[in-house]
């Protein structure tokens, strides 16, 4: 039975880039969540009731059917909300852990400073292309902040999820993370 990976933190910590490279050290797929956002605002706006309904729907069918495969695991990436719209994350993400035996959450936490810089990597504008228009990023990120908690309190975590570690990854590079994500849930 393969096992759910979940990495969650606010835009531009580094969750894509640290899914990249724990899928290289552990063989799980990597399914970040830019890979459902980028196809379905091609269709519906984004801010277009549509536009959630079928990005919701696309991943948890990519879940369930994951979670009947031989594979070994699969890490999917995103934001979760701890502040008004927890309620809804807790259930959306609980929907999708509850199809697989084992699930782990990983929240990363960056400065602001540093979430900015990584806001213009190359990679992140390669897999991204709603985040080209870096004005808008930029400003959507810092937006964001005024809205949703997307990072929890100290020990907050740990009361929510199971398997659950995060870590501050300011002056970490994703191969760390990753190393230190696969030895504490010996993956």
């Amino acid at each position: 039975m393969p096992k759910f990976i979940l990495i969650i933190g606010p835009q531009a910590v580094g969750k894509m880039t640290v899914g990249q490279e724990l899928a290289k050290i552990t063989e799980y797929k990597l399914f970040h969540n830019h890979m459902t956002i980028e196809m379905v605002r091609l269709i519906f706006d984004y801010d277009k009731q549509a536009y959630q309904k079928m990005n919701k729907l696309i991943r948890y069918e990519v879940f369930k059917e994951f979670a009947k495969s031989n594979e070994k695991g699969i890490i999917f990436t995103g934001c979760f909300d701890f502040g008004n719209d927890f309620k809804k994350e807790k259930q959306e993400t609980d929907k999708w852990m509850k199809l697989f035996e084992e699930s782990y959450v990983i929240e990363l936490e960056a400065s602001l400073e540093e979430r900015l810089k990584r806001n213009k990597t190359e990679n992140r504008l390669e897999h991204k292309a709603s985040k080209r228009d870096l004005e808008w990023s930029e400003q959507d990120l810092i937006k964001s902040m005024k809205k949703h908690r997307l990072n929890s309190e100290p020990r907050e975590g740990e009361k929510i999820f199971k398997n659950y570690i995060k870590i501050n990854n300011d002056n970490l590079s994703a191969k760390e993370v990753a190393k230190i994500i696969k030895e504490k849930f010996n993956l």
